[in-house]
């Protein structure tokens, strides 16, 4: 039952992680990136399961989490008002060729970074956008100005 409980724990402060972190940097991860959450995943095995090396203790601690994650995409489908919290909104963060400096100061992203990410949409300038969302996974999209 220990097990158990270490999972929603660990289930809980990781979906929190990622909400907190924003969209930005979920949606690049950089080869350092890819070493931490190798790092982390290693770190939150340990304060899973302890020193339970049996199979029991890991079907216990991956059931559990695929339970919840599973549970929290129902409650996000079933119940809409959750969903903003559960999932976030899209941000929209260029507007008939204007950025949005307040939309990009909530998520911490820079100029420099939609101009990358709008040059991964084939857009030059952001005066050829008429908008450019920031959706819920990270991606940007562009609808370009007629």
């Amino acid at each position: 039952m220990d097990l158990f409980f270490r999972a929603v724990f660990v289930f809980v402060f990781i979906f929190t992680l990622t909400r907190v972190m924003g969209r930005r940097e979920l949606s690049s991860l950089e080869p350092f990136d890819l070493i931490l959450l190798v790092i982390v995943g290693d770190a939150l095995q340990q304060g899973l399961t302890q020193d339970d090396y049996s199979l029991t203790g890991g079907v216990v601690v991956i059931s559990t989490i695929a339970l919840l994650q599973v549970f929290v995409s129902w409650v996000s489908f079933r119940f809409r008002r959750s969903r903003w919290l559960l999932e976030g909104e899209p941000l929209i963060v260029v507007e008939r060729g204007k950025v949005i400096e307040k939309n990009l100061d909530r998520e911490r992203m820079t100029r420099e970074e939609l101009a990358a990410l709008l040059r991964q949409q084939q857009v030059a300038s952001v005066d050829d956008v008429e908008w450019a969302v920031l959706e819920t996974s990270g991606a940007v999209t562009v609808i370009r100005k007629s």
